[in-house]
């Protein structure tokens, strides 16, 4: 059993698709299903959906919340100018 991702077996039994039907491959309708659903997988060289472990465990990677992107202070936050004192938008 990997740590890391789901077996076939457990990802079978989540998806609830063990055969292929209507032409497609068991891996396509898997595929299919976790995209519906929303939950992240990778599909490998051999077409196989693979999920991380972590995204059904509910654990989740140390990630840092993205930063607030900096912006001169002559700019209102929806990028235009932000006027002088005396009214007047100075450029460049």
């Amino acid at each position: 059993m990997s740590e890391t991702f789901l077996t076939p077996e457990e990802i079978a039994e989540l998806t609830g698709i063990r055969t292929g039907r209507r032409g497609k491959t068991r891996e396509q309708l898997q595929a299919e299903w976790l995209r519906t659903t929303g939950l992240p997988f990778w599909v490998n060289a051999r077409g196989r959906p693979t999920v991380p472990r972590s995204a059904i465990e509910g654990k989740q990677a140390n990630v840092e919340p993205p930063r607030k992107k900096w912006q001169p202070q002559a700019l209102n936050p929806d990028g235009s100018l932000k006027p002088n004192p005396d009214g007047s938008l100075k450029e460049g």
